[in-house]
């Protein structure tokens, strides 16, 4: 069973930059694909961005692309993600939920479905 736990949400003002972090705890030393989605206020849950195991390739998705960064560090086993958000506007207002998967980067990006693990969140409010 994989944890995941993000962090570094929080508010700030439109303009403005946030990076989030996500750690997964592992019983396994195998390295998952990993990735970021956000879920606003009355709406579904929606893809924001991911990258492949060691980094290679990432996918975002058409409303972040340019404004947000997808990285990753899977020194001493551990699979942690990062997902540096510039020129934050209010409409990124949401819960963003860490992902991981055993299948490919653009997997996760095309259905959410085969999202194996998930965290449990962190609200980022962006003010105008």
């Amino acid at each position: 069973q994989v944890q995941l736990v993000e962090s570094g949400g929080g508010l700030v003002q439109a303009g403005g930059s946030l990076r989030l972090s996500c750690a997964a705890s592992a019983l396994t030393s195998s390295v998952y694909v990993m990735g970021w989605f956000r879920q606003a206020g009355g709406k579904e849950r929606e893809f924001v961005g991911s990258i492949s195991r060691y980094g290679a390739n990432t996918f975002y998705a058409d409303s972040v692309k340019g404004r947000f960064t997808i990285s990753r560090d899977n020194a001493n086993a551990k699979n942690t993600v990062y997902l540096q958000m510039n020129s934050l506007k209010p409409e990124d207002t949401a819960v963003y939920y860490c992902a991981a998967t055993e299948f490919s980067a653009q997997a996760m990006a095309e259905n959410q479905a085969r999202v194996d693990y998930w965290g449990k969140g962190t609200l980022v409010t962006v003010s105008s």
